[in-house]
């Protein structure tokens, strides 16, 4: 039983194309209806539509990455009950359409934050890159949080207000570009301003108001989902720890472990991603697998490599601190048991090689992908086959 191999793609405008998918080695893609709203409803004929392109193309689809939950359900606000039904109603849409595990984050604002999209290696190939004190010097000197420089330590605020001052302003507007990437609408409108009148809704929701609203979520789609046969699978903070006086509620193995206790319905699973959950050192990857594994509906395989103050970078597949060998182990130990093969696709891979030279997405050029996946797939296939041998020697 091996891991279905499957790669993001990002639509008709991604500049990586559903042929090049096929030919990477990938059976599936992964994808959403990227051009509808959050909040809104997706409609059953782009659904169809979207699917009828890939199977065309020879591949399969599904998994949705992601469908967003609106800020009004994040923060219970007054659209809560209509935000739900649209939400219900997009569930019951994907299901007619074939669609059996839904990707969805609780992170507010932000789906992602990074301080650089491309982080020279000495190989020449560009990684994605995070610094704790580049955060905390737009935070405190370009964002203008009021009381922002209380969340950091003195040593990084120290690093922080001396990397800003030696900052061009070119620097300083690609800073605050690269943060707001991550934000819902950043390419098209979001400022900086707009960042902090959003922030300002989430003053009087802390950590434990947020984890309450994650369980009213679940609490209200997850029988809708066990009806059609959704796996709801929620990913993990990226980074996992508060940023920008926003609380972070999935960011750990007992954060994750709360929520299942709390919302016990089949549906209510875990896109296992072990770059995210990697950048804290105190979570067990293989351990989080063996304990957590029937709640696995997904995986993100990659690895980042943890700095010092804070900072990480994303790493080569196999490499940097998540212990891959060991995890893919555990995957494989998960499926004999299970007898299912669980979806898997690379993350974040390296700008590489041509790719170089081509309009990418940030972590989502084409080779780096390809070569996280063939070594996953191959690294699989290698425990697969000691294991078979080990199974035979046991024989009699």
């Amino acid at each position: 039983m091996l891991m279905t191999p499957t790669m993001r793609w990002f639509g008709p405008p991604d500049p990586v194309s559903l042929r090049d998918i096929r030919q990477s080695g990938a059976t599936e893609v992964v994808t959403a209806l990227h051009d509808i709203p959050n909040g809104a409803i997706w409609p059953i004929e782009m659904i169809a539509e979207r699917r009828t392109m890939i199977e065309r193309a020879g591949l399969g689809w599904s998994i949705v990455e992601s469908l967003p939950v609106d800020e009004g359900i994040k923060t219970r606000g007054r659209d809560w009950t209509r935000l739900i039904d649209h939400y219900q109603q997009s569930l019951r849409h994907l299901a007619a359409c074939g669609i059996t595990v839904v990707t969805y984050n609780f992170m507010p604002l932000l789906d992602w934050t990074r301080t650089d999209l491309a982080w020279p290696l000495p190989d020449g190939a560009l990684a994605l890159r995070f610094e704790l004190e580049a955060v905390a010097a737009y935070d405190v000197f370009i964002l203008r949080r009021p009381g922002a420089e209380n969340d950091y330590a003195t040593d990084i605020m120290t690093a922080a207000t001396r990397r800003f001052e030696r900052m061009s302003m070119i620097e300083r507007a690609t800073l605050e570009r690269t943060i707001l990437a991550g934000l819902p609408g950043s390419e098209e409108s979001f400022t900086s301003s707009e960042f902090l009148t959003a922030i300002g809704a989430y003053a009087a929701i802390d950590a434990a108001t947020l984890r309450d609203n994650h369980v009213a979520f679940l609490e209200a789609v997850c029988p809708v989902a066990d009806e059609l046969g959704i796996r709801l699978v929620v990913h993990p903070d990226d980074p996992p720890f508060p940023i920008f006086g926003l609380p972070r509620v999935v960011s750990t193995e007992a954060d994750i472990a709360c929520l299942f206790d709390r919302v016990p319905n089949a549906s209510n699973g875990l896109c296992f991603c072990a770059g995210s959950l990697g950048v804290r050192a105190d979570n067990d990857l293989p351990g989080m697998v063996e304990r957590l594994g029937d709640r696995i509906g997904f995986l993100h395989l990659r690895s980042v490599q943890r700095e010092a103050r804070g900072a990480f970078h994303e790493a080569c597949h196999l490499d940097g601190g998540a212990n891959m060998p060991a995890i893919v182990s555990a995957v494989h130990a998960l499926q004999m048991r299970s007898g299912r093969s669980i979806p898997m696709r690379p993350d974040h891979g390296h700008q590489m090689l041509d790719d170089l030279t081509k309009r990418t997405n940030p972590g989502y050029s084409l080779l780096g992908r390809m070569r996280g996946l063939s070594e996953l797939r191959g690294l699989e296939r290698g425990i697969a086959f000691e294991r078979s041998c080990e199974d035979d020697r046991s024989r009699p």
